[in-house]
Formats: structure tokens, C-alpha cells, sequence
């Protein structure tokens, strides 16, 4: 339990805002002493037998208030623009946020009891709450409902999903405070109330990376499991930091959104940061697994209306992503806002608002209707679109296209460069043709299969029959796989798990740095991705944990027992004297490995060694261009004491290929 208590010590009052302080005393004690109580009730509902949908919605205000308390996330007011001093004395708004927030906490905890909840069919817009699947914490969101949308009827609503910017004072408390009990505009653009709307949480202000993109998916199922939404209607827009998040997520999940609107939001990190000094090939490499750019061409497989301010320095990562797909004979639609910097013009918004009305009237393409896909993907996290999926890849973080299109003849005509291993949806043609090979499609495998396998062999594609099928699912040469492809900070967007040693290290120097990385990981986490990081001891360890799970393991094989089963299968040879890494030998007294990799324990699951993020405090501060894996797969790191923790110096890093061996 040292590992844990002394992370926790560390989590109390860590701030990045010069605004940000901890509540006034007489607040303080008024706010703790409503928290204590909503938190109690919280703590009862759990225990009886009621929607446990509804008691996350309880739940949500005390999580809000507990995280402003722990992290002094209760900010004043910015200073004037000119830099003159205010004439009264700023004062915050957000211990009234706590208090309104337990407040109506506890009015929702009286409802639910009598068993008259009143907010899942109130109209206008409220705040809903879910357990998230990656560490178990409460996460927020806010719907909006117009009339009828909350009643027991056979109407399917179209949902639009709405990313919020960067804010440097936002938590959550104030993303309540916002949201609570808002009625629905009687004007402009999104008057008419024919739509539900999501405006989404995103664990604070990533750029909906990580964990930040795991909750706009949970959010959204979660909208879906309690009202009637039309998943062929469903849109994704944002500004600013949404914006960027919109890019990202509409051209890696192209399949998922009827229309995509990405407003003022930057594309890739070189353009919008135009550093001065190169990064190492392993962190190049990395930027093309968020770098919207790179994706351009999947514009093709969903209408995209992208904004910009006439006056707006973001107004070039539109442009750069328009013209990036026009070389590729894509359109997507371009709006700029005469005279304006940094937000939307009136005229431009009802523009942007209507071409995702047009595309939710006619709705996203169903799969027999969509007989072209233009896919790219760099790494087999975003790895389908639709009837396509891309199983393996050639070059791992390298370009693999698709070009596929049913023809008259009804032959499905795919040409790949860089993949190794495609599943077609047998519903999609008789026959198909990839790269020149025929085979049957429909008839394939006896019929038994849903999606049809074809893999690369070196020379031609081969059709794998059905026992071949079942036996490639299981993968059983240790390929990367679409959730088991790296990097590292991948571990941590499913359900994940800290594994602390109990035994007796090797080396204290060692012990104490992987001690300190923990902390640090714990704080980070805590901080920026709003959640505890789930931590339990290594001889606590389940099976059932172990089948469920990313395990993110902490020590050397001396003192984790459970790193000791598995290191043996890593591709690193580690003892007491030295610690041997793609054939160079390192010192374990003062250098360490990091590394994630597929777990000998249960193949289907990540294993991490010494390492949560790879990013840290200062990119989180920074820009959210800034949010990009820093170590690849596997690093090996000098450490050094230093007087708030340890100096760290990579000396290698890099990924594994897409056999998850170290590239020569």
C-alpha cells in the first residue's frame, strides 16, 4: 500500500491555472460538509435495487465537487486584456458551482427514491452521468431533448454530437453549471427541435484523445441505450479544440457520423506548431496515428463542411485539410466568416448548420448502399470503415490504402498498397477481385461467417476457408491486431489496471524510480484524464481481472511477481546485473525499460512495464497539438535523482513492427 498512499498524497491540490485556488475558507467548510452528505446518499443508492443509469446521474455532482476539491480547481476570473488592474476585487464563481451542484445532487437523490425521477424525460437540456469502462469513474455529458424525444414512442431522433473547446478554467462543475437546466433555443439555427443533442465531457481538455476519445463512443452509447436515436442520423461538429477533435474523429471513424463538421481546429502537429527542432524518428512516426492530415482521404466516406474565420490564424488547417483532399479528387465544404478572428459568423453558422440538416435527411449510407470506400489508415487502431476492415498491416505506421468498388459486373474490385489482411462483409458482392486475385465472397467460407478473410501470403491473396477463419481470429502468430497495435498511452483507452509489487527489488534506485513513475502517472491521470488509475497489489491478482484487463505493471522481476511470469517472453532479456535490449546491454541500477506488448498471460490484452502516459504535465498545460506518444512502443530510459523526483533521458526508443518484433 506504499505505492498507493503516497500517490495520493501527491493528487491533492495540484493546479496548472495561475487563476485556479482552492475555495475560501467559509466556503470551503460549507462546500465539504454538503459534499460529505451528497456523497453518503450516493454511497446508499448504490445499495438498493434501482437504474443504476440513473444513480451515475446522482453520482456526477459529487464527483464534480470532489475533483474541484482535490485539485484547487476553483479559478477567478480572467484578467482584463489591456493588463489593467481590476477596480473590485475578482472574486470566483465556482464555489456558488459546488454549491449548486450538491444541491441539485440531492434533489435528484430525493427523486430517485420516491421513485419520481424527473430529468430523463425533461426537455431542454440537463446533465447524465455514466461509469466509464476504462477505469470505472463517473463521466458527465449533457443532452438536450426536444418535445416527445424522452417518451416511450417508435420516433428515432437524429443525435448531434457537439465538442466543446479548450478552456482554461473548465471542470466539471462549471461543465454543469453550463449545461444544468437549460431550455432549448427559440432561435436561430438550432431552434428547430427536431434533433437530440450531445454536448460532450471529453475528460477535460485533450483534444478527445485517449480517454478523452473513449468518452464521446461511452457517451454516446449511453444516449443511445436510454432514448430512440436514429444511428443513421447521427452528426459530429466542434470549434476550436472541437473542431480539432471533429477532424479527428470524423476521418478516423468515418462510418460512424452522417455529416462532420470541423470548425477552427488544428489538423496535424508540424503545420501548427512549426517546431525548431526535429523530432527523433520514433515520435515522427507517432504523429500519424492522431494527425487528421495524414487521413484526408477518408473525407470521401462522409460529407465534411469545415469553418473558418476570414481573420482566423486556424482558418490554414482548414484550408490544409481542403487541399490535402482535393489532391485526391475529394471534396469537402469550405465556409469563412467574412471579418471574423476566432469564432463563427451568424450567416456562416446557419451555413454550417444547414449542410448537416440536408445530410441527416437523407442519412448515413447503409452498407448495401455504399458501393465505394476510399480508406487510408496508419495504424490498426482505425482500422474499418463500414464492410471494410483492415486486419494487418505491411509496414506498421506506415500509409495502407484501400480502394474498393462494386462494379456493374457486381464483382467487388479492391486495390491495397500496404495491407497484409482484409475481412469483407460477405454481403457486400457475389465475387471479389483484390489486386488482381479473384475469389468468391458470398459463397465464401460455406456461408458461415459474417465477414470473409483474405491475407497476403507474399505473392497472392489467399481466401481463408472457415476453420482457417476462426483460427486467424484467434491470432495465433502474435500479429498486431486492431487494439493491440501500440503504442504505450494505447493501454490506457480500454480498461486498464495498475499492478504494484510487494517483494523485495533488486535495486532501491530502480524501485524508487518506478515508484515515482506511478505517482506520477496517478497524479497525471487524475488531473487530466478525471479518474483514479485502478491499482491493486501483484499478489492480488485475478484471473478474471487478468481476462478483462490491461495490466500496467510496476517494479522488476524481483519485487512483481507477476512481471516475473512474463518477462521471460518479452523480447528484453532482464536480471539482476543487466538489462539487455535489442541486443545492447544497459545498466538496471540506473536505466530502465518501458514497453507495451502483448500480454503472455492473455494474448487479447496489453501488458505495460514501468510507464502510464508518456507525455506529461507540461504537454497537457501546453497546446493540445502538444498530445501526441512520446516513447513508441519500448524505450529504454537513464534515470537520475532529482530534488522533485528523477531526471529522465531516453536513450532508445522505437515500435515494434507489425509482428510485434523490434525493426532491424
Amino acid at each position: 500500500m506504499r505505492y498507493l498512499l503516497a500517490s495520493i498524497g501527491l493528487l491533492i491540490g495540484f493546479t496548472s491555472h495561475s487563476n485556479a485556488q482552492p475555495p475560501a475558507d467559509a466556503d470551503a467548510s460549507a462546500i465539504r460538509s454538503g459534499l460529505a452528505d451528497l456523497q453518503k446518499v450516493v454511497g446508499d443508492l448504490k445499495q438498493k435495487k434501482l437504474d443504476q443509469r440513473h444513480v451515475a446521474d446522482v453520482e456526477i455532482y459529487a464527483k464534480s465537487v470532489e475533483w474541484a476539491l482535490r485539485h484547487g480547481e476553483f479559478y477567478l476570473p480572467p484578467a482584463p486584456k489591456d493588463g489593467s488592474k481590476p477596480k473590485v476585487e475578482p472574486k470566483s464563481k465556482y464555489p456558488q458551482y459546488a454549491l449548486n451542484a450538491i444541491k441539485t445532487g440531492l434533489k435528484r437523490a430525493e427523486e430517485l427514491v420516491a421513485g419520481k425521477p424527473s430529468w430523463p424525460a425533461q426537455t431542454g437540456k440537463s446533465i447524465r452521468g455514466y461509469v466509464s469502462r476504462v477505469d470505472g469513474s463517473v463521466q458527465p455529458y449533457a443532452v438536450t431533448l426536444p418535445d416527445g424525444a424522452g417518451a416511450r414512442t417508435s420516433k428515432r431522433w437524429p443525435l448531434y454530437v457537439v465538442l466543446h473547446g479548450r478552456g482554461g478554467d473548465r471542470n466539471e462543475i462549471r461543465f454543469l453549471e453550463d449545461h444544468h437546466d437549460k431550455p432549448w433555443p427559440k432561435d436561430g439555427p438550432l431552434s428547430a427541435a427536431d434533433f437530440v443533442q450531445l454536448d460532450v465531457f471529453g475528460r477535460i481538455d485533450n483534444a478527445y484523445r485517449w480517454a478523452g476519445e473513449t468518452d464521446v463512443f461511452e457517451a454516446i452509447s449511453d444516449v443511445q441505450r436510454r432514448y430512440r436515436i436514429d444511428d443513421r442520423r447521427i452528426v459530429l461538429w466542434g470549434f476550436s479544440m472541437g473542431g480539432a477533435g471533429s477532424w479527428h474523429l470524423g476521418v478516423h471513424h468515418p462510418d460512424q457520423w452522417c455529416s462532420v463538421g470541423p470548425g477552427a481546429g488544428f489538423v496535424d502537429y508540424l503545420n501548427y506548431q512549426n517546431p525548431k527542432t526535429p523530432l527523433p524518428k520514433h515520435q515522427r512516426d507517432a504523429l500519424h496515428v492522431y494527425d487528421a492530415l495524414d487521413c484526408a482521404l477518408n473525407a470521401f466516406n462522409v460529407p465534411i463542411c469545415t469553418y473558418g474565420g476570414e481573420l482566423d490564424k486556424q482558418l490554414a488547417a482548414s484550408q490544409l485539410m481542403v487541399d490535402a483532399a482535393k489532391e485526391r479528387d475529394v471534396a469537402i465544404k469550405f465556409l469563412i466568416g467574412p471579418g471574423v478572428e476566432h469564432k463563427f459568423h451568424p450567416d456562416s453558422f446557419k451555413d454550417f448548420m444547414a449542410f448537416h440538416r440536408a445530410n441527416v435527411e437523407r442519412g448515413r449510407l447503409t452498407s448495401p448502399q455504399r458501393k465505394e470506400i476510399r480508406f487510408v489508415t496508419y495504424t490498426l487502431k482505425y482500422h474499418t470503415c463500414d464492410w471494410l476492415t483492415i486486419e494487418e498491416l505491411g509496414n506498421h505506421l506506415e500509409a495502407a490504402t484501400v480502394h474498393a468498388t462494386v462494379a456493374n459486373d457486381g464483382v467487388l474490385h479492391i486495390k491495397t498498397e500496404n495491407v497484409a489482411a482484409l475481412q469483407i462483409a460477405r454481403d457486400v458482392a457475389e465475387k471479389i477481385e483484390i489486386d488482381g486475385d479473384p475469389h468468391p465472397l458470398s459463397s465464401a467460407g460455406g456461408g458461415l461467417l459474417p465477414g470473409v478473410f483474405y491475407v497476403w501470403n507474399g505473392k497472392h491473396w489467399e481466401l481463408l476457408d472457415y476453420e482457417r477463419s476462426r483460427a486467424f481470429s484467434g491470432n495465433p502468430q502474435l500479429h498486431k491486431r486492431h487494439n493491440l497495435q501500440g503504442p504505450i498511452d494505447d493501454a490506457f483507452m480500454e480498461p486498464f489496471l495498475c499492478v504494484l509489487p510487494t517483494g523485495k527489488p533488486w535495486h532501491e534506485g530502480h524501485a524508487a524510480w518506478a515508484k515515482w513513475t506511478y505517482d506520477r502517472f496517478a497524479r497525471e491521470f487524475d488531473k487530466w484524464m478525471r479518474g483514479r488509475v485502478p491499482t491493486i497489489n501483484d499478489n492480488d491478482l485475478t484471473d478474471e481481472q487478468i481476462a478483462d484487463k490491461n495490466l500496467v505493471l510496476f517494479g522488476d522481476p524481483s519485487s512483481n511477481a507477476v512481471l516475473a511470469k512474463v518477462v521471460g517472453e518479452m523480447p528484453i532479456t532482464w536480471t539482476k546485473e543487466s538489462l539487455e535490449v535489442a541486443g545492447k546491454k544497459y545498466d538496471p541500477k540506473t536505466q530502465a525499460v518501458s514497453l507495451i506488448f502483448p500480454n503472455p498471460l492473455n494474448r487479447t490484452r496489453y501488458v505495460v512495464i514501468n510507464s502510464g502516459h508518456t507525455l506529461h504535465d507540461a504537454e497537457f498545460i501546453g497546446t493540445n497539438a502538444l498530445l501526441f506518444p512520446r516513447l513508441g512502443d519500448i524505450a529504454v530510459q537513464t534515470f537520475e535523482p532529482a530534488k522533485t523526483g528523477f531526471n529522465e533521458k531516453t536513450e532508445w526508443a522505437t515500435s515494434f513492427d507489425s509482428k510485434w518484433k523490434l525493426p532491424k
